[in-house]
C-alpha cells in the first residue's frame, strides 16, 4: 500500500489487490503514475523547491531581506549599531561642537581676567616693606630703588665669625633687634605654612620664603649654631639709651647707606624670652623649607640649642633686665609663653612629644598666668605670645587629638582662646573701640602704635575661624552665648577694612595703597634724598624736620595708626603716628593673607604636622629569633 496525496488533503489507503477493471481501474493507474512521478521528483532533490515553492514555504527570497552586519573593509560592524553611532555623532556635534564653532567665530571683545581682591592687592605691597628694611649687601633682586649695601660693619666688635651682616633693621632707625625681627619670621612662616595655596596663586610664594630666609640666615650669625650648647647670644646691633647725647641710632637722622657712628652690639648671657621666640622662628622655619633638607635640619639643630640655653635654670632672667639699650626699645616683661610658644613650634618641627609635654605642663600658663583673661593678656604681640601659641596648641587638639596626657591642658587652650576672641567682638565690651570702628588694644602697652595689635588680633582670629571650619564645627561658646565662626571672621575683616581705608578720614594706613595715605613716614632712609650727597648726624635733621613729603615712598610700610578719636596727623617728627615696625607688618602680611579670597577659602591642613608620626602606641618590636 501506499499513501496517497502527498502535498495535502486526506490520506487514503489503497489497495491493489482490489480486483475489477473499467473507469475505476483506469483511474486508480492514473493516480498511482501521478503518485509516482512526484515521489521522483521529490526524492530526485528533495532539499531543492521551485520558486514558487520556495515562495508558498519561505516567504520572501534571500536575496530581498536587508541583511544584520556591513562589510566595512577590515570590520564587520552591526548594522543597528553603525545606525546609533551616526546618530550619536551628528547629536553630539550639534549640542558641542556647532556651539563652540560658532563661539570661536563670532567676534567679540575678550574682558580682562579678573583682578585680585583687595587684600591681595595690599599683600603684595606689604611684602615690598621688608625689601625695604634689609640689612647688608643688597642683590639687584631687592628691587628698592632707593635702597643699597649698609651694616657691612655689623658685628666687627664680637667674635662672630664674619659679623653680624644682615637682617632687618626695626622700624624707621637703624637698629637690628633680635626679639622683633625673630617674632616677625615666627608670624611669616605660620602665616605661609597655613596660606602657602594663597601665596602661590598671587605668585608671591618665592618672596615670602627669601624675605624669611633674610632673617633667618641672620639669626644664625648671633649665635654658634653649630653647637648643641651655647653660653650667649648677640641679641642687637645698634640702638639707644633714653637720654643719649652720643652719637647713636637715636640722636642720628642718616639713611643706613651713610651712618658712620659706632653702633655696638649687645651679648646676652641670659634670657629665656629672646632664646625660646628665635628657636620659635627657626623651627616655624624649618617647616618652610622642608623641601630643602640641610637647611631645614640647620634650621632645626639651631632651633634645640637655643631652647636649650632657655630652659637653664641659671639663664632664666628677662633678656632686657639692666640693659637700657635693650629696654629703651623692646623690654620684656616675661618668658613663660615664650616657653610655651616655642615648645608649642619646636614640637610640630620635630615630633618630638617631649615639647608638647612641656607645653602643656601646669606649671607653664599658671607662672605664664595664661588662664587669667584680660584685656593685656588678650593683645597678641611681639612681647605676648600667649594668644598666639595658645591657638597653635588649640590646632593640636582639634586636628589631632593626641589625648592622654595631653588633653585636659589643651582643652583649657582651647576654652581660653574661645574666650580671647570673644573678647575681641564689641558685644563684650572687653576693648574700648573708636567711633570710626577701630579696637582698641594698646592700653597697657607702648603708647601709640595700636594698628600692629589689631592686625595680630584679625589675624588669629580668621585662623582659628579657619581652624573652625575645617573641623566642621560651626562656631564656638562664650559662656552661655553661642558665638558662630562667622562673627569672629566679620571682626578680621572690619579692621582690616578700616586699616585699609574704611575709616572716617578714609585714608589708608599702608604705604602705597590707595590714593590717600601717609606721606610723611617716620624713616630715616625714606625721608632723605639720593642725590648723591652726604647728610652727617645732625646734618640730616634737616630732613626730618622737613615738612614736605618723602622723597621715598616706602611702600608697603604699615604706620602706627590714628589715636582713640580717629585722628592721625602725618608728622614726621610724631613716631606714634608714623613709624612703622617689622612686627607690626608681619601682623598685617598674616592677616591680609588670611582674609584674601583669590585663591579661595581655608587653610592647609596637613603641612605644619608633616614632622610629626602618627600619634598611638609605637609597633612592638619583632620577638627573638627562636633557638631550639
Amino acid at each position: 500500500m501506499q499513501g496517497g496525496n502527498h502535498w495535502g488533503g486526506p490520506l487514503e489507503v489503497i489497495d491493489d489487490n482490489n480486483g475489477g477493471g473499467g473507469k475505476d481501474h483506469d483511474q486508480r493507474r492514473a493516480a498511482e503514475d501521478w503518485d509516482r512521478a512526484a515521489l521522483r521528483s521529490q526524492s530526485f532533490n528533495q532539499n531543492e523547491l521551485d520558486e514558487t515553492q520556495r515562495s508558498w514555504l519561505l516567504g520572501p527570497s534571500d536575496g530581498k531581506k536587508k541583511k544584520k552586519y556591513v562589510d566595512l573593509g577590515c570590520v564587520m560592524v552591526s548594522r543597528k549599531a553603525l545606525k546609533w553611532s551616526l546618530i550619536s555623532i551628528l547629536i553630539a556635534f550639534c549640542v558641542i561642537g556647532l556651539p563652540i564653532i560658532v563661539a570661536k567665530t563670532w567676534p567679540r571683545h575678550h574682558p580682562p581676567p579678573l583682578p585680585p581682591d583687595r587684600y591681595s592687592e595690599a599683600l603684595r605691597k606689604a611684602l615690598l616693606f621688608f625689601n625695604a628694611q634689609k640689612s647688608g649687601r643688597l642683590g639687584k633682586s631687592n628691587n628698592i630703588r632707593w635702597r643699597g649695601n649698609s651694616g657691612v660693619n655689623d658685628g666687627n666688635d664680637t667674635l662672630a665669625k664674619g659679623g653680624l651682616v644682615g637682617g632687618y633693621y626695626d622700624s624707621g632707625e637703624n637698629s637690628k633687634y633680635n626679639f622683633p625681627m625673630a617674632y616677625s619670621m615666627t608670624m611669616l612662616s605660620w602665616s605661609l605654612i597655613e596660606y602657602s595655596h594663597k601665596f602661590k596663586s598671587i605668585h608671591e610664594y618665592e618672596h615670602v620664603r627669601d624675605l624669611i630666609k633674610w632673617g633667618t640666615d641672620y639669626l644664625l650669625l648671633t649665635f654658634n649654631s653649630s653647637s648643641t650648647k651655647i653660653t650667649q647670644i648677640y641679641s642687637q646691633v645698634g640702638g639707644s639709651q633714653n637720654g643719649s647725647q652720643i652719637p647713636d641710632d637715636s640722636t642720628c637722622w642718616q639713611k643706613p647707606e651713610q651712618m658712620d657712628y659706632n653702633r655696638p652690639t649687645q651679648t646676652t648671657f641670659q634670657g629665656p624670652d629672646l632664646a625660646a621666640e628665635m628657636s620659635a622662628a627657626l623651627s616655624a622655619a624649618s617647616i618652610v623649607f622642608r623641601d630643602h633638607p640641610l637647611y631645614s635640619a640647620k634650621l632645626i639643630k639651631g632651633a634645640q640649642t637655643l631652647f636649650a640655653f632657655a630652659r637653664d635654670s641659671g639663664r632664666r632672667s628677662r633678656y632686657s633686665r639692666d640693659n637700657a639699650f635693650i629696654a629703651a626699645a623692646y623690654n620684656s616683661t616675661g618668658y613663660y609663653d615664650e616657653y610655651m610658644w616655642g615648645a608649642a613650634w619646636l614640637y610640630y618641627a620635630t615630633g618630638n612629644a617631649s615639647y608638647l609635654y612641656l607645653a602643656t605642663l601646669p606649671g607653664i600658663p599658671k607662672n605664664a598666668r595664661a588662664f587669667n583673661v584680660t584685656a593685656v593678656s588678650s593683645v597678641p604681640s611681639w612681647n605676648n605670645k600667649l594668644p598666639g601659641a595658645m591657638v597653635l596648641l588649640t590646632r593640636v587638639r582639634m586636628m589631632l587629638n593626641p589625648g592622654f596626657p595631653y588633653e585636659e591642658m589643651l582643652s583649657m587652650y582651647q576654652t581660653v582662646t574661645g574666650l580671647n576672641m570673644c573678647s575681641y567682638l564689641k558685644q563684650f565690651r572687653v576693648y574700648n573701640w573708636t567711633r570710626g570702628g577701630m579696637m582698641i588694644m594698646n592700653k597697657g602697652q607702648q603708647q601709640g602704635q595700636n594698628l600692629q595689635y589689631i592686625a595680630n588680633a584679625a589675624f588669629l582670629a580668621n585662623l582659628f575661624a579657619d581652624y573652625l571650619n575645617s573641623t566642621g564645627v560651626p562656631g564656638f561658646n562664650c559662656g552661655p552665648n553661642y558665638i558662630p565662626s562667622t562673627l569672629i571672621r566679620n571682626f578680621a575683616t572690619s579692621q582690616i577694612d578700616y586699616i585699609l581705608g574704611n575709616n572716617p578720614l578714609k585714608m589708608s594706613y599702608v604705604v602705597g595703597y590707595g590714593t590717600k595715605f601717609p606721606r610723611r613716614v617716620h624713616h630715616r632712609g625714606a625721608s632723605i634724598p639720593s642725590d648723591n650727597k652726604y647728610y652727617s648726624c645732625k646734618g640730616g635733621f634737616k630732613w626730618r624736620d622737613n615738612p614736605g613729603p618723602n622723597p621715598h615712598n616706602i611702600t608697603g610700610a604699615m604706620v602706627g595708626g590714628p589715636d582713640q578719636f580717629d585722628k592721625f596727623h602725618d608728622v614726621r617728627t610724631n613716631p606714634n603716628y608714623t613709624e612703622p615696625t617689622l612686627a607690626g607688618n608681619a601682623g598685617l602680611v598674616a592677616a591680609l593673607v588670611s582674609l584674601t579670597t583669590t585663591a579661595g577659602f581655608g587653610i592647609d591642613k596637613n603641612t605644619i604636622f608633616s614632622g610629626i608620626p602618627p600619634l598611638g602606641p609605637k609597633t612592638p618590636p619583632p620577638p627573638p629569633p627562636w633557638r631550639p
